[in-house]
């Protein structure tokens, strides 16, 4: 069998889905905005892309962060802290 594209990637019913990494984690990042100068490094660095710029303002969303910390440890300013996940 030929595959069109090098990568493999997960196929349902519907064609290409994408895995709810959110559900992973143990740990999520939260901003103080107070400290944030909206740099945007921390979504730059950001390997599932769960941190979007938004009216000017930077967020986290949670639908896919794994929780990695990558965010706070580039952080200029730490602005980001790591808290532990609700439930887990």
């Amino acid at each position: 069998m030929k595959f069109k594209s090098k990568y493999i990637v997960p196929v349902g019913a519907d064609g290409i889905y994408e895995i709810d990494t959110g559900k992973w984690r143990t740990e999520r990042p939260v901003m103080d905005k107070d400290k944030c100068i909206e740099c945007g490094i921390c979504a730059m660095y950001c390997p599932v892309f769960s941190i979007i710029k938004e009216d000017e303002k930077y967020i986290i969303t949670y639908d896919y962060c794994k929780g990695c910390g990558i965010c706070v440890h580039e952080c200029p300013k730490d602005a980001i802290d790591m808290i532990p996940e609700e439930g887990k």
